[in-house]
């Protein structure tokens, strides 16, 4: 299982190398494919919509063909769609191309999350989600060093897609470790009812799952829309400078990168619950300093308390999924979990813009505690739920 741990944190990274690409990359290739700055959205929203669908599909493909092939199938889509970034002559083609990026890290993200929630301690998952950050940063970086050149980004591309073919060579190689993982557990329970597929409806009527994709839409708008509007927060409404702005900003990401090692650290000194709890609180700190009168560096430095915050939120909230709802319901519950993940991530950015845009920046924060508020309150809510009834007959009561 430690070989296999290896390989799903290598995934994880690999999994947010291509994340941040497109922005880093976009104000130069959109002058080489004769495009528009604004058109990068529409490709992102592409790409969201492909990865909501494969969330929401991923629980039945694992259970028709397994983890170990849709983890190594997912991974090559896309390898194989940032391979054909690297060969678009139109933005029609990236369009495309889109799709099947996106499906495939839907796929991976949910396959992967499920797995690890059932397979391995807390502190694993924390750690795993902190590697995305790396790969997350990595990516911009990496392909920062090929922008000087003439259309570097195609080269740039190019070798996001060998180390995503690298890891899928080894993924197939691999295959009878995930059998081998999953089959203890297949085996003794083979002949149980509750291994028969939940689906995404019959998930919905388990007590508690509502709660937990609501706590996954706000958790994610909320990130997202800190990324994105943070440093234009900083400033319009604060005036800071926009170099300053940009690097407190990538403090932000920084301080969910420190934050998740450091939950992974102290994960079997604190549990789940009680690192939610402290995370959304710190979050909710961190906001109030954006509102304060304060100076500006107490301002800039709540960008990084609200990192922080958020550490803890997302893993810990996935590792906790099985033992709240049963290891037959996971892989579907955080397969909507995704879903709508990904759904707030894309929408209520969208919708912060609109907002600012049209009255004031100050409206900024206002919308950010709002969202953390309602996330404290969910996340409680969901936390004092009873969990004693099983999902077999949370089902049938539900019907």
């Amino acid at each position: 299982m430690l070989l296999l741990l290896a390989i799903i944190y290598l995934a994880f990274i690999s999994l947010g190398l291509p994340d941040a690409v497109l922005g880093s990359a976009w104000p130069i290739m959109n002058q080489d494919l004769n495009s528009t700055l604004e058109f990068a959205g529409v490709i992102a929203v592409v790409i969201s919509m492909g990865t909501v669908v494969s969330s929401l599909l991923a629980s039945r493909i694992i259970y028709r063909f397994g983890i170990g092939k849709v983890v190594a199938l997912s991974v090559l889509m896309t390898a194989g769609a940032l391979l054909g970034f690297s060969a678009a002559h139109h933005v029609l083609a990236l369009v495309l191309l889109a799709i099947p990026l996106g499906i495939g890290a839907g796929a991976v993200d949910a396959a992967l999350n499920n797995f690890v929630a059932l397979h391995y301690q807390s502190k694993h998952m924390n750690y795993l989600h902190s590697f995305w950050g790396v790969g997350a940063t990595a990516g911009p970086l990496l392909m920062a060093t090929y922008l000087s050149t003439h259309e570097g980004w195609r080269d740039g591309y190019t070798t996001l897609a060998i180390i995503q073919f690298a890891l899928v060579t080894l993924l197939f190689l691999t295959l009878p470790l995930w059998k081998k993982a999953v089959a203890p557990m297949t085996s003794k329970r083979q002949h149980d009812d509750q291994q028969q597929f939940i689906s995404n409806m019959d998930a919905l009527k388990i007590p508690g799952v509502k709660l937990q994709l609501f706590i996954f839409a706000c958790y994610c708008s909320l990130e997202a829309g800190t990324g994105l509007w943070a440093a234009s927060y900083l400033n319009i409404d604060r005036g800071v400078t926009a170099t300053d702005a940009a690097f407190w900003t990538a403090m932000f990401f920084l301080g969910i990168t420190a934050g998740r090692f450091i939950c992974g650290a102290i994960a079997e000194r604190a549990s789940e619950v009680v690192l939610i709890r402290i995370g959304s609180m710190i979050i909710l700190a961190g906001v109030v300093g954006l509102i304060a009168p304060l100076p500006v560096i107490v301002t800039q430095l709540s960008l990084v308390l609200i990192g922080l915050g958020c550490a803890p939120i997302y893993p810990n909230t996935i590792q906790l999924t099985p033992r709240r709802f049963g290891r037959q319901a996971s892989p579907t519950i955080i397969g909507l979990s995704m879903a709508t993940a990904y759904t707030g991530m894309t929408l209520v950015p969208f919708l912060i813009g609109v907002v600012v845009s049209s009255y004031s920046f100050s409206y900024f924060p206002i919308i950010l505690i709002v969202i953390s508020l309602t996330m404290l309150v969910m996340t409680e809510r969901l936390a004092s739920l009873s969990t004693q009834t099983s999902v077999i007959d949370s089902l049938k009561q539900a019907q």
